[in-house]
Formats: structure tokens, sequence, C-alpha cells
């Protein structure tokens, strides 16, 4: 006697059969919860494999489009606190315009890191890095306005006496006892 026929031969007391052996299928007569769908039969693998693939680049594309913008939060934030900082040279200030002027640098540095979590054929990241570029270059000329400014850019032609020749005499004027 097989040990396993046994036991399916004299049965479980609580066991319970769910293979259901019947040619008709009852569970289409029942209609469909409200919002679910069933996948259909016919769907093959590639349509869904595609799907996801294209769901997954406008993701990228959308993600990328954020990151791009998000300098521009930054902007807002620094304008203001150059305007909060006045136009006085002291620790507060320079503090401010040293810090607006080196996270553009920094930003513009790493460029290809930022965007490197959305590489993929499908999606063109072009766009994206052109307005991160672009927003960042403004950040950098708003931290260069600020130094203007204060007075620290040398834009004046007093600024550069130190560097200028001493003028030639073109007379001499003497004391002199005659």
């Amino acid at each position: 006697m097989d040990k396993g026929k046994a036991v399916m031969g004299m049965g479980r007391r609580w066991a319970v059969d769910f293979t259901d052996n019947s040619t008709s299928s009852p569970s289409r007569d029942i209609p469909d919860p409200l919002g679910f769908t069933r996948a259909s039969q016919d769907q093959d693998d590639s349509t869904l494999s595609r799907e996801k693939k294209n769901a997954e680049a406008n993701w990228k594309s959308q993600k990328a489009w954020e990151v791009a913008q998000a300098p521009f939060k930054n902007l807002m934030m620094m304008g203001f606190m150059m305007w909060m900082a006045g136009s006085t040279v002291h620790l507060f200030s320079i503090g401010i315009t040293v810090s607006a002027l080196w996270q553009p640098v920094s930003a513009l540095q790493g460029v290809g890191k930022v965007f490197e979590p959305y590489k993929d054929s499908k999606v063109d990241l072009l766009g994206p890095k052109l307005v991160f570029i672009a927003l960042n270059l403004v950040g950098l000329g708003l931290g260069v306005w600020k130094l203007n400014t204060l007075g620290l850019l040398p834009t004046h032609a007093s600024d550069w006496v130190s560097s200028l020749p001493p003028a030639q005499e073109v007379e001499y004027s003497g004391g002199g006892f005659f």
C-alpha cells in the first residue's frame, strides 16, 4: 500500500479540495468589482514589457525636468538672502555672496552626475541639461552682481590706480635764494 494514497484515500477530517474539475467556468459569470480590470489573456509579455519601458521612460523624463528646474527655487531663496544682507561690506554679506557663487559653480561641475540616474535611450536629456545649466549661470550672475553691488569688483578707473605708472612731471618748481 502506497503511503501517499493511503492518506488521500482515507481523507482528512479538515481537508478541503480546491481543484475545479468542471468544464464551465463559473468565475466568468460573476462580474468584476468596480475599478478592477482583468488582464486579457491575448496580451503577450512583449507588449506588457514595452508599455512598462515606455512608462519608465516617461517617469525618467518627468524627473529629469524636475531636477532641471530645481535651481530656480535656489535662485529665489538666494536672491532674498542677498537683499536681506544689504549693500554694505560685512561678514554676513560676504558669506552669502561666496555661497551664491559657490553653489552654481559646484552644480555646473556635476551636471553629468546629476542626470546620470535618468540616462536612457528613450529619454532626451539635452533640454533638461540646458535648463539646468542656464539657471545655474543665472545664479552665478546674481552672485557677481552682488559682488559689484558691494563694490568688490574692480569696475572703476580708481580701482586700477595702483597699477598705473607714476605720471611724468612736466614742470619743476623749487624754492631758492636768488
